[in-house]
């Protein structure tokens, strides 16, 4: 029986406008479509005929084995059925796409990647942040604070590129990241935005400095899945210079449990 490709299809950051028509396209022919449980209720009504199995992969919360994922692909693909990997954001930025595809590869199925749009980019817009601006930074790096081995990324070296920095799944370690940062030679005086369900109705946001990350989130009651962008560009979100016009982003300030934001 001849194979269909197994689509690594990225879900975006959550809001269902921001899914690629491509996106939209796969899923409506889909048999079969293993979703991660960060991909939004609404947008698995693109594909009524499929069978649906959630997957897990939220930070803090069980999951169903990553061996056990691929051996279901590779099960389903077998079997002549049309089948979509459902990721939160884009499969490439830490999505394990590179993994999967190469895994089912070895058996002799094909892959085939539908980009979306990933969670950091989606997170700095929604608040006004522009992760590069001519000027302030050169350039930005997307980075995990989680690692194979435990032990992080080499936060040295990122703080020496001076780039803006996009941090991906960091709320259990913040304190940790927070003092590697500050080590690591940059000024605790930093801005730092804090995004909660970046591009929901359910968004919340937080300005603070780097020496009090920790302490404010904290305060605020970060929760996972939350973006951290660090960089003099995390300051724009509350200037004339950031993607929202000023009464737009007194507006949405507004909306984000002013008593608990700590702005500075």
């Amino acid at each position: 029986m001849p194979h269909h490709p197994v689509f690594l299809v990225g879900a975006g950051p959550g809001d269902p406008e921001l899914l690629t028509l491509k996106a939209v396209r796969v899923l409506g022919e889909a048999d079969v479509v293993l979703a991660d449980d960060l991909v939004d209720a609404s947008i698995l009504g693109y594909c009524p005929q499929a069978r649906i199995i959630r997957t897990g992969k939220r930070g803090g919360c069980r999951s169903t084995p990553q061996a056990f994922i691929q051996r279901l692909m590779l099960r389903y693909a077998r079997q002549g059925k049309k089948v979509v990997r459902l990721k939160g954001g884009d499969p490439c930025i830490f999505g394990r796409a590179g993994e999967e595809a190469h895994w089912l590869r070895e058996r002799g199925v094909a892959c085939e990647v539908v980009n979306g749009i990933t969670a950091g980019l989606a997170a700095a817009t929604s608040c006004g942040i522009p992760l590069t601006m001519r000027g302030m930074t050169h350039g930005v790096t997307l980075v995990t604070a989680h690692t194979e081995d435990g032990r992080g990324p080499n936060w040295p070296a990122l703080v020496a590129g001076g780039t803006t920095l996009v941090i991906y799944m960091s709320v259990s370690t913040l304190a940790a990241t927070q003092r590697q940062l500050l080590a690591s030679g940059m000024p605790g005086g930093m801005p730092v935005a804090f995004i909660e369900n970046a591009s929901l109705a359910t968004q919340r946001q937080l300005h603070t400095r780097l020496a009090d990350a920790s302490r404010d989130a904290a305060a605020w009651g970060l929760r996972s899945p939350a973006i951290i962008v660090v960089g003099e560009v995390a300051a724009l979100a509350q200037s004339p210079h950031g993607l929202l016009d000023a009464s737009s982003a007194i507006g949405a300030l507004e909306r984000q449990e002013p008593t608990r934001r700590a702005n500075r």
